[in-house]
């Protein structure tokens, strides 16, 4: 099954649910999508929502996206991406998320502004997201919880 994505703007924050199963290659495909999305609508903070993303990434699996991630990031950046650099805050379940974060600590490494959570809440917060527009998950959310009855 591939991941498939949806993004849902609001002002200069967007929201991206995610899920699917877990390869590199539909992680990187589905990663650019959502540069794509956060470059239309002028966002500079990025809530990736992948807890309905399942599979066991490898270690070097979480090393190659995060490159793949962060020199995407970068390249935008030397481009001339307005922001510098823009925030991404990932939420995600384990074993999808690594608790030893290995992807967030190469992604840093390379001068991208990323976190990984466990916590939706705690993502929103990173982000510093206004109330205003923090709204549009609880909507996404509500709505994806609805159509799962």
């Amino acid at each position: 099954m591939s991941m498939q994505i949806r993004g849902t703007p609001s002002g200069d924050f967007i929201y991206i649910r995610a899920e699917g199963e877990f390869s590199l290659d539909e992680a990187t495909r589905t990663f650019s999508m959502a540069l794509d999305m956060m470059m239309a609508n002028d966002s500079h903070r990025v809530l990736f929502d992948g807890r309905s993303v399942v599979g066991e990434p490898t270690a070097v699996e979480r090393y190659y996206y995060a490159a793949f991630a962060s020199d995407a990031v970068n390249m935008l950046r030397d481009l001339g991406w307005l922001y510098d650099p823009p925030q991404f805050a990932y939420v995600l379940l384990e074993p999808v998320l690594d608790p030893l974060r290995l992807g967030q600590t190469v992604a840093k490494k390379r001068d991208m502004r990323v976190k990984a959570f466990d916590d939706l809440d705690d993502a929103i917060r990173w982000l510093h997201v206004a109330p205003e527009h923090a709204r549009v998950v609880a909507e996404q959310n509500k709505g994806a919880s609805s159509a799962g009855k």
